[in-house]
């Protein structure tokens, strides 16, 4: 039947992501049947989906397959599968058109990098698995009939910007894709896809761990009994015998003993859709009131785009072995967003809504449980492993910061998986647990400064007093660290206690009774200096917890911190303003002489100078911008006449 027979043009992204795919040179074109494998799978999932309301899409006995059928004399590579089919109008849509995100810009960067060589996994990582074939295909004949309809659509694709498209016949649903191969040639990617034993390997590489089988014919000697007297002319008889290539057995389903580490590798690959291995996996199966299984990996870096609104998370979800759901979100929190994997639950119903999963209670039990799972094994890591672990806290360590701040019911377990820099050693990591095991006896607390990086705050007048006292101070340099500190306010009942913030009472009672003498000295002076600052600050007072710099400018609990401040204003985001405390160091040689300038008679017009240029002098030490640098720079440059 040839009615109705089209000739049409690719679109336009579609016809450069050809030219692209065809001309560029992979490391390894055997992952084109990896797709197409996958694509038949998905096609007979769908059929199971649609025929739990209508059963009539598949006959009595049904039994879902994918069948590989090579033929080395024509060279061809035929791959069927009885699943749901398209329709003439999806095979326009689907095969004429790419529409997933994401391939646009992938053509542009690979236009940008002229790139001679690309991974094979950028294939499936963008959606565009059917177009894999032309890899190794000159010619492709995609033949495809509907579930519940008669009539087949023929695809036919010879090279070039068009391909033709015509009414067909099919003896059932499902979809049957022959493949006109290539030359074989091993040096460039190019096996022969015909091979028995190639076809055997690339199925078990890639494939073992789909539901389905998929079956080759095989070509095998007849078996012969003890009373054929034939000779020579029984072994060369032979007969053709379908062989199931894959275990069929998801990898979620195997015991843990049984799974391997090339089988967990090349599986994590396929679902995250990246090309390297992952860091860990976690496999659990829960019986009891809801029974489900899971397998969980943790990938090896995190994604470039893990901390943008439009990251895809979530497991894949399955409801007695037919997926539902590609990526539910709702089964781990968010900021475990960067973990992969499968949940197999038995007991959800299979036409779930979005609402209904959010509001179901076996859903809220495992998530409780699977975060609880992760947390448990990445303790176990950290306590087993330091090393691997500190790979882990360089990729995702901010990420998890989110769940002392969110997660309320696991803020206690997730506080001996923190690590942060501090004043103990510039080249290690120190967790919470050991800085409490460094407190010096007469220390309460554990004391933090926060700041956009190492360098600004190892720096900072406010560390002078704890540095010469040998108190030891955690680095809180992450954008989220001020935010994590809100569920972070006591470790194993030590409160945390910000060095940049609030009152700080250090030193002996001599030393702090000393303090409080020399202010009843200084408060003309003080409130002389407050005046014209009083846009700017709420007060200028003497402070304990400077030695060598003569001021500083200190928040109080609950402000956010400088740094965080100034992120939030570049966001344009509206916020209102924070005046802070100007400290001043009472026994510092700047403030002495002020102090007794100001006793023989300061001028006004000094007085706000002087006030001016400690303002100034103690926001350049936090890195924090000046209200007037033209001012601040003619004052200096007065000084310095």
């Amino acid at each position: 039947m040839t009615t109705n027979k089209k000739s049409m043009k690719f679109e336009a992204e579609t016809k450069q992501l050809l030219e692209i795919m065809i001309n560029s040179l992979y490391t390894e074109k055997e992952v084109f049947l990896r797709e197409l494998i996958s694509n038949a799978s998905d096609a007979l999932d769908k059929l199971r989906f649609a025929a739990i309301t209508d059963n009539s899409l598949v006959p009595e006995g049904f039994s879902g397959e994918i069948r590989l059928l090579p033929d080395a004399d024509k060279r061809t590579l035929t791959i069927v599968d009885n699943g749901i089919g398209m329709t003439y109008d999806e095979v326009i849509s689907n095969i004429g058109t790419i529409a997933r995100s994401g391939t646009h810009e992938l053509i542009k960067s690979l236009e940008k990098q002229k790139t001679e060589k690309l991974p094979a996994e950028l294939i499936g990582r963008f959606g565009v698995g059917f177009y894999s074939c032309l890899m190794v295909a000159d010619s492709v004949t995609l033949t495809t009939r509907k579930a519940g309809e008669e009539t087949a659509t023929v695809w036919e694709y010879s090279g070039g910007e068009s391909y033709d498209v015509r009414e067909g016949t099919r003896d059932s649903q499902g979809t049957t894709i022959e493949l006109k191969l290539k030359k074989a040639d091993p040096e460039d990617g190019l096996e022969d896809f015909t091979s028995e034993w190639i076809i055997r390997r690339i199925v078990k590489k890639y494939s073992d761990f789909v539901r389905y089988p998929v079956i080759l014919p095989v070509e095998r000697p007849a078996e012969s009994s003890a009373d054929d007297d034939n000779g020579e002319d029984d072994k060369k008889k032979k007969v053709v015998k379908d062989e199931t290539l894959n275990s069929m057995k998801a990898l979620w389903q195997k015991s843990e003993n049984e799974m391997k580490e090339e089988e967990l590798s090349e599986f994590y690959k396929h679902i995250a859709s990246d090309w390297s291995d992952p860091m860990m996996h976690i496999a659990m199966k829960v019986e009891g009131r809801y029974e489900y299984q899971t397998l969980m990996f943790i990938p090896g870096t995190a994604p470039f785009d893990l901390y943008s609104q439009s990251y895809k998370r979530g497991l894949q979800l399955y409801a007695r072995n037919v997926k539902i759901m590609d990526r539910c979100e709702d089964v781990l929190p968010e900021y475990m967003r960067f973990v992969k994997g499968v949940l197999d639950a038995q007991d959800l119903p299979l036409n779930i809504s979005r609402e209904t999963l959010q509001n179901n209670r076996q859903i809220s039990t495992i998530r409780s449980t699977l975060t609880k799972k992760i947390i448990t094994e990445l303790k176990k890591l950290k306590d087993t492993d330091g090393d691997k672990y500190l790979k882990f806290w360089e990729q995702f360590g901010a990420v998890m910061k989110e769940g002392v701040h969110s997660d309320f019911e696991n803020r206690e377990k997730l506080q001996p998986l923190l690590l942060f820099q501090s004043t103990h050693d510039r080249e290690k990591l120190t967790s919470l647990e050991e800085y409490k095991s460094r407190m010096k006896e007469d220390q309460e607390d554990i004391y933090y400064l926060s700041g956009e990086s190492r360098e600004v705050v190892e720096n900072s007048p406010h560390l002078e007093a704890f540095t010469q006292k040998g108190y030891e101070v955690l680095f809180f340099t992450d954008p989220i660290d001020d935010f994590m500190v809100s569920g972070l306010t006591e470790f194993d009942g030590k409160k945390l206690k910000s060095i940049g913030k609030g009152d700080v009472e250090l030193g002996s009672e001599e030393e702090k009774k000393a303090l409080e003498e020399k202010k009843k000295d200084f408060t003309a002076f003080l409130e002389a200096l407050a005046k014209p600052l009083e846009e700017h600050v709420k007060a200028v007072e003497l402070s304990n917890r400077l030695t060598s710099s003569p001021c500083c400018l200190v928040g109080s609990e609950g402000d956010l911190s400088p740094h965080i401040e100034r992120m939030m204003r570049q966001s344009k985001l509206a916020i209102p303003s924070q005046k802070r405390v100007m400290e001043l160091n009472a026994g510092h040689e700047v403030i002495l002489r002020l102090k007794s300038r100001y006793d023989a008679g300061m001028k006004d017009e000094e007085i706000s100078d002087a006030a001016q240029l400690l303002l100034g002098q103690a926001l350049l030490a936090e890195s924090s911008p000046l209200p007037d640098p033209a001012g601040f720079a003619k004052l200096v440059a007065k000084l310095m006449v």
